[in-house]
C-alpha cells in the first residue's frame, strides 16, 4: 500500500512538471507570435506620421487579414509597405516606402505608394480640350503633365476611414480648377485586404463639370523585399499582346503596336532584365522599360488578367487582375540613391518596379483611345486586384 502511494505521489508530480512546461511553451510561443508581429510594425512608428501638412492632421493606418499587412499614411493615400509570407514563411515586406511623413514630403521620388490623380500618367503639354474649351494642366515632367500636375493627388492629405481591421477608406474632394482640371471632383479610393492574400483597389469619383479622370496606384514592389536589391532577377508576364509606343516625352504616338519579336513581349515570361539593355529606340526613350500595355482580355472572374511577376529569392508571386485597358510597366529607371527607405536601404537604381492599372497615357488627345472624360450624374468606378501566393 505504501509503495502504491509512493507511485502516485511521483505521477502527480510529473503531471504538474509537464503542465508548467506546457504552459511554459505556449507562453514562449505567444511571445514569439507577438515578436513576429512587432518585428512588422518596427520599422513604423505612429509619431513619424503624427504631422500637420497644408493643415490637416496625418496619421498612420494598419490594416491586415490572413496572412497580409499593410501600412497607410493618408498624405498622398499612400501604401507605406505591405507583408506577406515568402516561400518559408518568413514576413517581406514587397512594397518598398519611408518610415515618416517628412519623408514623403522631401522624397525626390514623390510617388511612392501613392494614390494618384486626377489623371494618372501623361497629357501632352498638359493641354487638353473638354467641350470646345482648352485647360492648361501645369507641367512637371519636361514639357508635359505627369501624374495630374504638380501637386497632384500624391501631395494632398486625404480624409481617413478605417471601417474594420481589414478596410480603410480615403476620401478627397479635388475642388474646381485645382491642377488646371475642371469641376469638383469628389473622390473614394478604398483598400481592402482579402483573406486569399489580396490587396483590392477600389475606385470611385463624381463630379459637377464636364472633366476627366484615370485614377491608380503607385506602388513600387520588390518581390524580393524592401532593400534586397535590384529587381532585373524578377520574372514577369504581362497579358498583352501590344503597347503603345511613345516619343523621346514618353508621350504616346497613338499607335498600338504589336510586341510580337519585340524586347517588349512578355507573353511569355521573362526576366526584367533579360533584355532591358538592349538597343532598342523605345528603351531608350524609357531608360528602360515605362510603357503601356493594352491587356488582351485574358480573363479570370470577369476581370482583366494583367501580369504575373514572381522573386527570384523570396518565391513570391503577385498576379494582377484589374477593369482597366492598361497597364503601365516601369523598371525603376529614375531610381537614384537619393532617398532612404524605412528599412534604411538607399532608393538605389532598379531596386523596385511598378505595375500600374490605368486607362491609356495622353487618352484625352489621342482619338483613338478610350475616353477619361467623366460628366455630372455619371460615376466613375474601377477595381484592381493584386493577389500574392508563393512559389
Amino acid at each position: 500500500m505504501k509503495n502504491i502511494k509512493i507511485a502516485a505521489v511521483l505521477l502527480l508530480a510529473l503531471f504538474q512538471f509537464n503542465c508548467k512546461d506546457n504552459k511554459k511553451e505556449i507562453q514562449s510561443s505567444e511571445t514569439t507570435s507577438e515578436i513576429k508581429t512587432d518585428s512588422v510594425k518596427a520599422e513604423l512608428e505612429t509619431k513619424n506620421f503624427d504631422n500637420i501638412i497644408d493643415g490637416k492632421k496625418v496619421g498612420l493606418y494598419w490594416i491586415e487579414n490572413k496572412g497580409i499587412k499593410a501600412a497607410f499614411t493618408n498624405y498622398g493615400g499612400r501604401l507605406i509597405g505591405l507583408w506577406v509570407a515568402d516561400k518559408n514563411g518568413k514576413q517581406t515586406d514587397v512594397v518598398v516606402g519611408m518610415n515618416s511623413a517628412k519623408g514623403y514630403k522631401i522624397s525626390t521620388e514623390p510617388y511612392f505608394g501613392a494614390t494618384i490623380g486626377r489623371v494618372g500618367n501623361r497629357i501632352a503639354k498638359g493641354q487638353f480640350t473638354l467641350e470646345g474649351k482648352k485647360y492648361q494642366v501645369p507641367l512637371n515632367n519636361g514639357k508635359n503633365a505627369l501624374h495630374g500636375g504638380i501637386k497632384g493627388f500624391q501631395d494632398v492629405v486625404w480624409d481617413v476611414n478605417k471601417t474594420n481591421g481589414n478596410t480603410l477608406i480615403f476620401s478627397y474632394v479635388s475642388p474646381d480648377g485645382e491642377q488646371g482640371f475642371p469641376g469638383n471632383l469628389t473622390v473614394k479610393v478604398t483598400y481592402t485586404l482579402e483573406p486569399d492574400q489580396t490587396i483590392k483597389m477600389e475606385y470611385e469619383a463624381t463630379t459637377d463639370k464636364t472633366t476627366l479622370v484615370n485614377l491608380t496606384n503607385h506602388a513600387f514592389f520588390n518581390l524580393n523585399g524592401e532593400g534586397s536589391g535590384s529587381i532585373l532577377n524578377h520574372e514577369l508576364q504581362i497579358y498583352a499582346n501590344e503597347f503603345t509606343p511613345v516619343d523621346e516625352g514618353l508621350i504616346p504616338s497613338g499607335e498600338l503596336k504589336s510586341v510580337k519579336n519585340t524586347v517588349f513581349d512578355f507573353t511569355s515570361k521573362h526576366t526584367i532584365g533579360e533584355r532591358i539593355e538592349s538597343k532598342d529606340q523605345q528603351l531608350e526613350f524609357g531608360k528602360g522599360y515605362d510603357h503601356n500595355y493594352v491587356l488582351n482580355g485574358t480573363k479570370k472572374n470577369g476581370l482583366n488578367h494583367a501580369a504575373t511577376i514572381s522573386g527570384d529569392k523570396s518565391g513570391i508571386t503577385l498576379d494582377i487582375y484589374t477593369e482597366e485597358p492598361g497597364l503601365q510597366f516601369y523598371s525603376g529607371n529614375f531610381m537614384q540613391s537619393k532617398n532612404s527607405f524605412k528599412s534604411g536601404a538607399k532608393d538605389d537604381f532598379r531596386t523596385a518596379f511598378a505595375l500600374e492599372t490605368q486607362h491609356f497615357p495622353d487618352a484625352p488627345n489621342q482619338p483613338k483611345f478610350a475616353p477619361i472624360v467623366l460628366k455630372p450624374g455619371q460615376k466613375y468606378h474601377t477595381v484592381s486586384y493584386y493577389q500574392f501566393s508563393t512559389k
